[in-house]
C-alpha cells in the first residue's frame, strides 16, 4: 500500500520552502520521482504537486551499505554493488508503475570517492535503465538547503537571525552549509560549504568496536573537531553565534534519532520529529543514553534497530563535534534531504530529464512488489 502525505504550508508537519521560488504546477498531470543513492542507503520518493506543495504517494528506503569497505580498499565491493543494484531495480519498478512526468537520480560520496564508481554507475544504467548522476559536494549542500527552506524561515526562529548552519551527517561524508537567510523575502543563499570525509560508515570502519568505548568515542569527536577548525577560521561562525545571529539545523538519521530519544518516542515518527527544536542539553543527554545502551541495546531499540546500531555512535560523535565548534543552544531537526530538494527543483524547472525506458523484464515478478516495505521518506 502506498504512503500518502501532503506537504503544504499552514499545517502541522512538513512544510515546503517558499524561498526556492517554487510554485505548484497546477493542472499539470503526472508525478515526479527522486532517487538518492548514498553511502549507506538507497532512497526513492515519488510525489505529485498538491495545493501549493506536494503530496508524497510512494517512498522506499533500503540499507544497501554501498560504501562498505571503501575506507580501506578505495573500491566498491562486489557484494555492495549487487545489493545496490537490487534496490535500484525496485526503485525503477516502482517508478515504472506511476505516471511520472520527470525523475532524477543522484549518487553521492561513495561513488565520488570509489575508483570504480563510474563503472558502477554505468552498470546501474545497463541493468536498471536509470540515469544516475554523481553530484558534487556543493550541489549536495544546495539540495539540502533547498529542502530545508521552510524550516529556515520558521516563525519560531528569531527573524533577527540572518545566518544558518546546516549539517547533513551521511554515511561517507558530512556536508556542512553556511547560509545567509532573509526572512522578509524568505530567501536563503549558500555562502560556504564543506564536505568532511567523515561519515557514519567511515568512522565505524575506522574505529570498529572502539566506537562503543568512552575513549574511542572521544577520539572520534576529537578527530572531527580538528577537521572543522579550518572552516571556522575562514567564516568566523563562532563570532556570529556569540551575537545570537545563527540558527543551527541538522538533517540525517543521527539527528532524528537524537530527537526521538529526547522526546521519549517508543517508535520513530516523522511527524513528531521533523521541525522539532531540540535543546542542546537534551541532545547531549540523548547521546549519553544511546552510549549506555551498548551494541545489543541499540540493535533492539525501535528507533535504531540492527541495520543502524553500528553507525549511531559515530554519527553522535560527528554531531557532538559540530556542536562543540558551533555551540548554538537550540538545534532545528529536519527529516528531509536530497530527495525533497530534487523534487522541488524538478517541479520548478521544466528542463528536468524525461523518464527513460525502463527494463521490460525484471529479475522478480511484479506481484512481489507488494511485499517490499514502504518507509516514510
Amino acid at each position: 500500500m502506498d504512503n500518502t502525505m501532503s506537504w503544504r504550508d499552514g499545517q502541522e508537519g512538513p512544510r515546503l520552502p517558499h524561498a526556492t521560488g517554487y510554485k505548484a504546477n497546477q493542472g499539470v498531470p503526472g508525478m515526479y520521482g527522486a532517487i538518492d543513492l548514498g553511502t549507506n542507503n538507497c532512497r526513492l520518493m515519488i510525489a505529485a504537486p498538491h495545493e501549493g506543495g506536494f503530496r508524497v504517494v510512494d517512498s522506499f528506503n533500503r540499507v544497501v551499505r554501498l560504501g562498505e569497505g571503501l575506507q580501506s580498499t578505495g573500491q566498491l565491493s562486489g557484494d555492495a554493488m549487487d545489493r545496490t543494484i537490487e534496490a535500484l531495480r525496485i526503485c525503477a519498478a516502482r517508478m515504472g508503475r506511476r505516471r511520472l512526468r520527470r525523475y532524477r537520480a543522484v549518487a553521492t560520496e561513495a561513488c565520488r570517492r570509489a575508483g570504480n564508481g563510474a563503472a558502477f554507475i554505468a552498470r546501474a544504467r545497463r541493468e536498471t535503465g536509470l540515469d544516475i548522476t554523481v553530484i558534487s559536494p556543493r550541489e549536495e549542500a544546495e539540495l539540502v538547503m533547498e529542502s530545508c527552506g521552510a524550516l529556515l524561515h520558521d516563525d519560531r526562529l528569531s527573524p533577527a537571525r540572518t545566518r544558518a548552519m546546516l549539517f547533513d551527517i551521511g554515511g561517507g561524508s558530512t556536508e556542512i552549509a553556511w547560509v545567509r537567510t532573509d526572512h522578509r523575502s524568505r530567501r536563503q543563499d549558500l555562502n560556504g560549504y564543506l564536505s568532511l570525509p567523515a561519515g557514519v560508515i567511515t568512522l565505524a570502519e575506522q574505529f570498529g568496536d572502539a566506537a562503543f568505548s568512552e575513549d574511542g568515542y572521544q577520539r572520534m569527536v576529537d578527530l572531527v573537531t580538528r577537521q572543522l577548525h579550518a572552516f571556522e577560521r575562514v567564516h568566523c561562525i563562532g563570532r556570529e553565534i556569540s551575537r545570537g545571529n545563527v540558527s543551527l539545523m541538522g538533517t540525517s538519521g543521527t539527528v532524528t534519532t537524537l530527537a526521538s530519544i529526547a522526546l521519549s518516542l517508543t517508535r520513530y515518527s516523522r511527524t513528531a520529529v521533523d521541525g522539532t527544536i531540540l535543546q542542546s542539553g537534551p541532545a547531549l543527554g540523548a547521546i549519553r543514553t544511546l552510549a549506555a545502551m551498548g551494541p545489543m541495546g541499540l540493535r533492539q531499540h525501535p528507533c535504531v534497530g540492527p541495520d543502524r546500531a553500528a553507525y549511531v555512535l559515530p554519527g553522535c560523535a560527528i554531531f557532538e563535534a559540530i556542536h562543540k565548534i558551533w555551540p548554538v543552544s537550540d538545534i532545528v531537526v529536519a527529516d528531509r534531504g536530497l530527495r525533497d530538494g530534487m523534487l522541488l527543483r524538478m517541479m520548478h524547472d521544466s528542463t528536468a530529464m524525461a523518464l527513460p525506458s525502463l527494463p521490460s523484464s525484471l529479475p522478480f515478478a511484479p506481484s512481489s512488489l507488494s511485499s517490499v516495505g514502504v518507509s516514510h521518506p
